[in-house]
């Protein structure tokens, strides 16, 4: 069978996407004179801006007749789910280890996956064109991450390149001449098995992913796992308890064929294809023939570690910039979000204006919430808050991440005193060769770290890099004190006046600029105090038809702190919200009214 299915698999940043373009471009998938931006796969708008992989693609390449299906995973935590999934449907993996810093956390988590499936990888060490690049070195710790995480012979009898994805060559020795990728077409071909899968079974397949399309409706991807499938075929979908779900006939089959995707009239045991028709069926869900009465068995997925609420916008400017602004709006949306995205658990609250998401991450909610304002949503989301859990003799536990930090020797004394104080425990501390950088390697509880990277990237002066990923649960590990300043509060609805925030601003740094509109209970800055403090952003200057002796003093603003969607929501505390709108973030207390908030404080402080 001349099929290939592989997942290019790395920590964040280690150059996934930079490589396949890099194998796009050498098999002839792009003309010559074809002009083809950079990280062609992250084609999505958010991932563009922020430079990471957010969502798992897949493409294909064909080498010699050999047709080689290629899935780009994300590289951040947050977004494991994604690796997960994925990795049911590869037969091989294309582990991407940077020169310089060597395995990283996710290096270790989308690893340990890889091998616990029985996946063997191949071991690419990319950019070893970086001037501090130390080839030998993270070899010998890229092996010891195989052994310590229980690597069978098979496995540790690893193949090795050196690559430069950035420029599109690969070797299997360092002396060896830099040309092309040939030598990792060659290897993916002779070393990746063929697909484990049944062509003469009836047909079978896994969903490991959901899409909508607007002109063929869902579109359900997955390996086909046995027999072929035909277009007008008549299938059905099992959940995970082997239950029927619904019987349809399959409208349209799609396969990836470099960056399109093809119809297909037929598709055969091995390939990966999308497929649509199917309406109820979802991610994890077998689409078979009506003669299968197994499921296959889909891949378990971590649970979310941390939560927070959405809420329907109720400020006095709600519905001036979103035109989706209702509960049932948002929870359709969120229904939505969760189908295609299994590591996201959604449910309703209490009340029915709200309701409760939960995920791996501040990153993986922030990019809902993005998604969701750019399409017109105005929201009001909460602090996130950890989700802890007891064990059988009712100890309380909560998740522990493991943090790994590398910053200057000069601010690696600030790190350790504030995580410390956050109730993390310091495992290791590696100086680098170089002499003037370290490794810090610590046991952090997940609710330390809410909030935590903002100050981090100021005590580091923004050369710090940390990277954290989920470990385990523990036994609860106290108190953690908060050190927050108070916040300036708006007593007035209205227009901010630069004069009124000229007089403020000794009382604290401001979030708004002139001319803003602000309303009671909105925050406008931060105190300089721990007590919040009620002020007046509307307040005009007196004029009066007196002469003064001297001239009028000039008005000196400082430029506002202006949060971010990820520092908003690690600023805010449990007895405010942040009110997310399509073009504007705002911070507000959860009670605007200054009376009844003072009566509330007990409540909100138990």
């Amino acid at each position: 069978m001349n099929i290939r299915n592989i997942a290019i698999i790395a920590h964040v940043d280690h150059g996934k996407t930079t490589m396949v373009d890099g194998l796009l471009k050498q098999s002839g998938t792009f003309r010559e004179n074809q002009q083809v931006e950079t990280c062609v796969m992250d084609s999505n708008e958010l991932e563009r801006e922020r430079g990471i992989t957010i969502l798992s693609k897949c493409t294909s390449v064909n080498w010699h007749g050999m047709h080689i299906n290629i899935v780009d995973t994300p590289g951040h935590a947050d977004f494991g789910g994604e690796v997960e999934r994925i990795l049911s449907m590869v037969d091989g993996v294309i582990l991407l280890v940077d020169a310089s810093e060597g395995p990283m956390p996710q290096t270790k988590f989308v690893l340990g996956k890889a091998l616990k499936l029985g996946l063997c990888p191949i071991v690419v060490i990319n950019k070893v064109d970086k001037p501090d690049a130390r080839c030998d070195e993270v070899l010998n710790e890229i092996f010891d991450l195989f052994v310590s995480l229980d690597a069978n012979d098979k496995q540790l009898d690893f193949p090795v390149l050196y690559a430069s994805g950035r420029s599109g060559w690969a070797v299997k020795d360092l002396n060896d001449e830099k040309k092309d990728l040939t030598p990792l077409f060659e290897l993916i071909c002779s070393y990746v098995p063929e697909p484990d899968c049944q062509p003469d079974a009836p047909f079978s397949m896994l969903a490991t992913t959901l899409e909508a399309n607007k002109f063929i409706g869902r579109l359900l991807t997955g390996k086909v796992q046995s027999g072929t499938l035909h277009v007008n075929d008549t299938v059905k979908v099992l959940n995970g308890e082997n239950k029927e779900i619904e019987r349809v006939r399959i409208s349209k089959i799609l396969a990836y064929r470099g960056l399109t995707r093809d119809s297909l009239e037929v598709a055969h045991a091995g390939d990966i294809i999308a497929v649509a028709g199917v309406v109820k069926g979802t991610v994890a869900d077998t689409i078979c023939a009506l003669d299968v009465n197994q499921a296959i068995k889909a891949q378990p997925i971590d649970p979310p570690t941390l939560a927070m609420t959405f809420s329907i916008n109720d400020s006095p400017l709600s519905g001036r910039e979103g035109d989706k602004v209702t509960s049932r709006m948002i929870w359709d949306r969120l229904c939505k979000e969760a189908e295609g995205n299994i590591a996201l658990k959604i449910s309703r609250t209490d009340t029915s204006d709200s309701f409760e998401v939960a995920g791996r991450g501040e990153l993986q909610l922030g990019v809902l919430i993005e998604t969701m304002r750019r399409e017109g949503f105005e929201l009001a989301i909460s602090r996130p808050r950890v989700l802890m859990k007891k064990d059988e003799s009712g100890q309380l536990l909560e998740p522990v991440e493991e943090v790994v930090v590398d910053v200057d020797e000069e601010f690696s004394g600030a790190v350790v005193e504030k995580l410390g104080r956050r109730r993390a425990e310091l495992v290791e501390m590696i100086p680098s060769q170089a002499g003037n950088k370290c490794r810090l390697i610590f046991n952090a509880p997940s609710r330390g770290l809410i909030g935590y990277h903002s100050e981090f990237l100021t005590d580091t002066r923004g050369t710090g890099v940390m990277n954290r990923i989920f470990k385990d649960y523990e036994p609860y590990k106290g108190e953690i004190e908060s050190r927050r300043n108070g916040v300036l509060i708006s007593s007035e609805t209205g227009t901010a006046v630069a004069y009124s925030l000229w007089k403020l601003q000794d009382r604290g740094p401001m979030f708004i600029d002139p001319g803003v509109p602000v309303y009671t209970g909105m925050i406008i800055g931060e105190h300089t105090k721990p007590n919040d403090l009620e002020v007046n952003p509307c307040k005009a200057k007196q004029l009066t038809n007196i002469r003064a002796a001297g001239k009028d003093e000039a008005i000196d603003l400082v430029p506002p702190r202006k949060l971010t969607l990820e520092q908003g929501l690690s600023y805010i505390q449990d007895d405010e919200l942040l009110e997310v709108t399509p073009k504007t973030l705002r911070l507000r207390k959860r009670i605007l009214d200054p009376i009844a908030r003072k009566r509330a404080r007990p409540e909100i402080i138990e």
